[in-house]
C-alpha cells in the first residue's frame, strides 16, 4: 500500500469557497503514468499538481481529470502554497521544474507570485465566435489553436455573456476567454473550456499569460490588478517582466489527508 500526502487548495482566493480549487499530492517518486491520471479522476477537482522532490529541486505535473497539461497556473499557485506553509515554512522563493521550462514562484506575505512565460497574441477573425458569445465583441485575437481572446468594452458585457457552448465548441481552440476593461480594478475576464464537463474556469493564471501583455500594452501600464468574474471568482496581482509575466494571488487551505494507492492490480 502507497501513501500519498494529499492538500486541497483554494488558488486565487483569500478565503474559503472561492477561487478556483486544486489538488496537491505529495510523491516521493514519480508513479506510473496510469496512476497519475486515475489518481486525477478520483480527486475529480479542476486540476490535480503532483510534486516530486528530487536531488535538492522539486519537480512538478498538472493532470486534469481529462488530461495532462503543459501549464496550469492556479494548480502551481496551489503546489507553492503548500511548499511555503505546509513543508518549508521559512522559504519565501521555490524554483519549480516542469514541462514549460523553470517556473519560479515568490511569497511576499500572503501573495504568492508566479514568474511565466508571456504569451503573444494576433489578430484574427472567427465569424462563430459571435455567435457562441451572443453579442459582438470590439476585438478578437488568437494564440495558435490553444485559446481565443474576444474584448469587449465594458465589464458588463463579460457579465451578461449568453454562451451557446454547442456552437462555442465548433471553434478549432481549447480555451475562449473573454476581457474588458474593469469597473473597479484594471481588467476582468471569464475563460471557458467548450469541451470539458464543467465549461467554465474558476480562476485561469494560464490565461493571463495572455491577458496581461495585451492589456498592459493597451493601458500602457506594467502594473496591473486583474479579476476573474466568474462565479467562484478571484484576485490577480500582475505584472510584465520582459517576455515573462508575474501573477500574483493568495490562496486557503481547505482540506489535507491521505490517499491511500493499493498498487496490486
Amino acid at each position: 500500500m502507497t501513501t500519498i500526502r494529499f492538500y486541497h487548495i483554494n488558488a486565487f482566493a483569500d478565503q474559503l469557497f472561492c477561487g478556483n480549487p486544486a489538488a496537491v499530492c505529495l510523491l516521493p517518486c514519480w508513479l506510473p503514468d496510469q496512476d497519475l491520471h486515475e489518481i486525477a479522476r478520483e480527486n475529480n477537482l479542476p486540476v490535480t499538481s503532483f510534486l516530486v522532490f528530487s536531488q535538492e529541486q522539486f519537480f512538478i505535473r498538472w493532470i486534469t481529470p481529462e488530461q495532462e497539461l503543459d501549464l496550469c497556473g492556479h494548480g502551481t499557485l496551489a503546489a507553492a502554497y503548500v511548499i511555503f506553509n505546509e513543508l518549508y515554512p521559512n522559504w519565501n522563493k521555490v524554483d519549480l521544474q516542469s514541462s514549460a521550462g523553470l517556473l519560479p514562484v515568490m511569497r511576499t506575505g500572503n501573495l504568492i507570485t508566479l514568474n511565466f512565460p508571456a504569451k503573444n497574441i494576433t489578430a484574427c477573425v472567427l465569424s462563430l465566435l459571435e455567435k457562441g458569445l451572443g453579442r459582438a465583441p470590439t476585438e478578437i485575437y488568437q494564440y495558435n489553436q490553444e485559446c481565443c481572446v474576444a474584448v469587449f468594452d465594458h465589464e458588463d458585457a463579460v457579465h451578461q455573456l449568453k454562451l451557446d457552448m454547442d456552437v462555442l465548441k465548433k471553434l478549432p481552440h481549447r480555451a475562449i476567454v473573454v476581457t474588458a476593461p474593469g469597473n473597479n480594478v484594471d481588467f476582468v475576464s471569464r475563460t471557458f473550456y467548450p469541451q470539458k464537463n464543467i465549461a467554465e474556469d474558476p480562476v485561469t493564471g494560464a490565461s493571463h499569460c495572455l491577458l496581461i501583455p495585451y492589456w498592459a500594452n493597451r493601458l500602457n501600464k506594467k502594473t496591473l490588478h486583474a479579476k476573474q468574474i466568474s462565479e467562484r471568482g478571484g484576485e490577480l496581482f500582475c505584472q510584465t517582466q520582459d517576455d515573462r509575466v508575474l501573477i500574483g494571488g493568495s490562496a486557503v487551505l481547505y482540506m489535507s489527508g491521505i490517499i491511500s494507492l493499493d498498487m496490486k492490480k
